[in-house]
């Protein structure tokens, strides 16, 4: 059994969700490599041993670099802000040392693109965390639309809603600055993911956002409420996209619909358990969305649970990414989504970003 020291920067609450992952994923997946938690980077002495103690690392830090460049620490999970991301990542691939980022990668295109550079130079493990897309149900759309089973594909849409800013009352925070914090650069970069996950490559964009609350208590808001975007597949499918952090009601607005030339797939992360499949087989009078519930025939679900309808929750997506990064790591190659996925969904933000201040549709080969 080979064992490989994990730091994790960041103890907050991806740094915990990740720190949860890796102590149970050799056990859950029974991976050829289990996991260390050989250290934890905080903002502090006392919250790094705080974390340290509660997660159970060997040891905890404040300073981000003697964690990269400590021997003992094999692989690298980075879980901290955005404008973080480049140079941890950087000095982590300078020492050949494998690295798992959260989305999205690096705070700008520019981040991302230096980003992959430094990883494919250095020939080291790269992934970046684009956890919804792992459910074993939107893992098993993936494979239907591979598989035909809806005929050519025509149409897609795809949401990210949530409402944590619905209420005017709510305080401003660091949320509230900056568009890399806004809803362009915190929930789209998921179902963009998921839309290129699903359908391919964008070719084109025409995009819009808007800050619908832009005062709030403690100060002005300098990034987007919500955000929506038309766009044109590789493949010539049409698509929209809509994003929203002030989407009354919805708590985790995941969620897309996919119509093909022989029947469509509708998908919603508030019950991320369920994928709902329409075949255009049989009389018209009886057909109808089919909703399968997943269970151990679909993808990544059997390590969990031997009961079909039993379902899988959030903290098991971050425990599929553990298993694909420690997979990735020990055949010596990046899984998908790796940082040359991360930078394509950043290309299309940018693209977004672009055509909603020149009002105008944009090509993604300009990006």
């Amino acid at each position: 059994m080979a064992r490989i020291g994990i730091g994790i920067l960041g103890g907050g609450y991806m740094g915990k969700a990740h720190a949860v992952a890796m102590s149970s994923v050799g056990a859950i997946f029974d991976t050829a490599l289990k996991p260390r938690l050989e250290m934890v980077c905080a903002t502090s002495p006392e919250s790094a041993e705080r974390y340290r103690a509660a997660y159970g690392f060997e040891r905890g830090t404040d300073d981000w670099r003697a964690l990269v460049d400590d021997p003992k620490v094999e692989a690298v999970v980075i879980a901290t802000p955005q404008e973080t991301h480049r140079e941890i990542a950087e000095a982590a691939f300078a020492l050949g040392k494998p690295v798992f980022c959260e989305k999205p990668l690096g705070a700008s295109l520019e981040d991302s693109a230096a980003m992959v550079a430094a990883a494919e130079a250095a020939g080291a493990v790269n992934m970046v965390g684009f956890n919804y897309i792992r459910t074993p149900a939107s893992q098993f759309a993936r494979q239907l639309i591979a598989q035909g089973a809806i005929g050519e594909i025509t149409w897609f849409r795809g949401e990210h809603t949530e409402d944590f800013y619905a209420d005017p009352e709510a305080p401003a925070t660091w949320r509230t600055t900056g568009m890399a914090n806004g809803t362009m650069g915190d929930l789209a970069p998921h179902m963009i993911n998921g839309a290129l996950a699903l359908m391919g490559p964008i070719s084109r964009v025409m995009g819009t956002h808007e800050t619908v609350h832009r005062s709030r208590p403690g100060g002005e808001v300098s990034n987007d409420d919500h955000a929506q975007l038309m766009c044109r597949f590789g493949n010539g499918a049409m698509g929209q996209m809509y994003f929203s952090r002030v989407a009354t009601g919805r708590k985790m607005g995941y969620a897309y619909e996919i119509t093909g030339t022989k029947g469509a797939i509708r998908f919603d992360q508030e019950d991320q358990n369920a994928l709902w499949l329409y075949r255009m087989e049989g009389p018209e009078a009886t057909r109808g969305f089919t909703k399968i519930l997943t269970g151990p025939a679909h993808p990544d679900y059997a390590p969990f649970c031997q009961g079909p309808g039993h379902g899988t929750g959030y903290q098991d997506q971050i425990i599929i990414e553990a298993k694909d990064f420690l997979t990735a790591i020990a055949q010596g190659k990046p899984l998908w989504p790796s940082f040359r996925d991360g930078h394509e969904v950043n290309r299309v933000i940018a693209a977004t970003l672009a055509s909603a201040r020149d009002e105008a549709w944009k090509d993604l080969t300009d990006f």
